[in-house]
C-alpha cells in the first residue's frame, strides 16, 4: 500500500511555515521601526483601535504575499 503523504512533504510544510512566520515577524519589526511612534505601544498601552486595524491589515497583506510566494 502506498503512502498518501510522504514525510518529506510534511517536513517541507513545517519548514515553510516557520520561515513564513519569521518573515512576517521580521517585516512587522521593520515597519515598527519605520513608523514615527511604536505600533506595539500604541496598540497595547494607548488602546488605539485605528492603529490596531492598520497593523492587522498589514499583517494580513504580508501573510497573503508570503503564502503565495511559498505556494
Amino acid at each position: 500500500m502506498e503512502l498518501i503523504v510522504q514525510s518529506s512533504h510534511i517536513w517541507a510544510s513545517i519548514i515553510y511555515s516557520f520561515l513564513g512566520i519569521l518573515i512576517l515577524v521580521f517585516s512587522f519589526i521593520i515597519i515598527d521601526l519605520l513608523t514615527p511612534s511604536k505600533l506595539w505601544k500604541e496598540i497595547t498601552q494607548n488602546k488605539n483601535i485605528a492603529v490596531a486595524i492598520v497593523a492587522g491589515a498589514f499583517m494580513l497583506a504580508i501573510a497573503i504575499i508570503i503564502s503565495s510566494a511559498i505556494h
